[in-house]
């Protein structure tokens, strides 16, 4: 059998930041379109008016944020191999505000820009761009930072 989380006493160096950020840029491109893949396609299903598109958007920012949590846990931030009550819980607060950031965002664009056919899809690049800058920062330096081996041990 092969293991795939580090042996208890092992320790795991987090890559440098600018590897971290290319995995959460890749990583964060593929979810971003699981994300605006299923924004589209719930609107196409006709949840394309008011209330029903902030409905979509926010349950496309959970699928597309889930996925990317999962991967980033294991790609990006090796920091997130640890577990805890602690991680959770910021995991939880920080999911929870980009959550009411990214629907929100969503809305206030679709108010402010003008009617166009790209309008919907504008407002959720804005929307997304902003939750994402949010969650690289809280994510590298909350969630998934790397604890002092002082802390390690006690």
């Amino acid at each position: 059998m092969v293991a795939t989380e580090p042996q208890a006493g092992a320790t795991t160096a987090s890559p440098g930041l600018f590897a971290q950020l290319i995995r959460f840029g890749l990583i964060g491109g593929f979810c971003a379109l699981v994300d605006f893949g299923s924004y589209q396609a719930l609107r196409a299903l006709g949840m394309d008016a008011t209330p029903w598109v902030d409905i979509a958007r926010a349950i496309s920012f959970i699928i597309g944020t889930t996925t990317a949590y999962f991967l980033n846990r294991k790609f990006t931030f090796s920091a997130g191999r640890k577990s805890g009550m602690g991680q959770i819980g910021a995991f939880i607060l920080l999911y929870g505000v980009t959550f009411f950031v990214a629907v929100g965002v969503n809305r206030w664009m679709l108010h402010l820009l003008p009617e166009s056919s790209w309008k919907a899809s504008l407002a959720w690049v804005i929307s997304q761009a902003t939750a994402t800058c949010i969650n690289f920062v809280m994510l590298k330096w909350v969630v998934f930072r790397d604890t002092p081996r002082t802390e390690q041990t006690a």
